[in-house]
């Protein structure tokens, strides 16, 4: 799939070969969101898992020519109460040199697009509190923050923890 963005842009679903963009474009993502050290993945173990049937993310990748110019990565979830699959949106990142010519934007509106194509009820994502200009940029698209909801996460040592002592639960043959 190719959808025309804009006059300069394309988008294109991600490839295992595109790997080093997406670390590129991850670990940007995390020095903009003030955790510069917090990228532990490699561009070795994303190609891999983009590989794999079915794979763990799904990306897109906007393009300029040849250049890489924001990405969309997100995974499939699933809705108890509308009984219906979702999508989760993990990461939207477009360069700070690039931001306001659309990119955003256009990645954000073809997920939606996949997403009502799949059927889904919902598509979600997190904003961090004090990323007013995401925080805007969702308002005027219709999103705006859910303040009643937090998320949590277990995740190390406390998912470790979490999880001693339990036996892993078998499946009936």
């Amino acid at each position: 799939m190719r959808y025309i963005a804009a006059m300069d842009f394309t988008i294109r679903f991600a490839r295992s070969s595109d790997a080093p963009v997406l670390l590129r474009f991850i670990q940007g993502l995390a020095d903009y969101e003030k955790e510069p050290d917090a990228v532990e993945v490699d561009a070795a173990t994303l190609s891999r898992q983009i590989e794999q049937d079915p794979p763990p993310f799904e990306c897109l990748l906007a393009e300029r020519g040849d250049d890489a110019v924001g990405f969309a990565l997100y995974f499939g979830t699933y809705s108890t109460w509308r009984g219906k699959p979702g999508l989760y949106l993990e990461d939207l990142f477009v360069p700070p040199e690039l931001r306001g010519q659309g990119i955003g934007k256009a990645l954000l509106c073809q997920l939606a697009r996949i997403a009502v194509d799949r059927g889904c009820g919902r598509l979600e994502w997190a904003v961090l509190d004090w990323n007013k200009p995401a925080i805007g940029f969702y308002e005027n698209l219709g999103a705006p923050p859910m303040p009643e909801w937090r998320t949590c996460r277990l995740s190390r040592d406390a998912l470790a923890a979490a999880a001693d002592g339990m036996a892993p639960i078998r499946r009936a043959q």
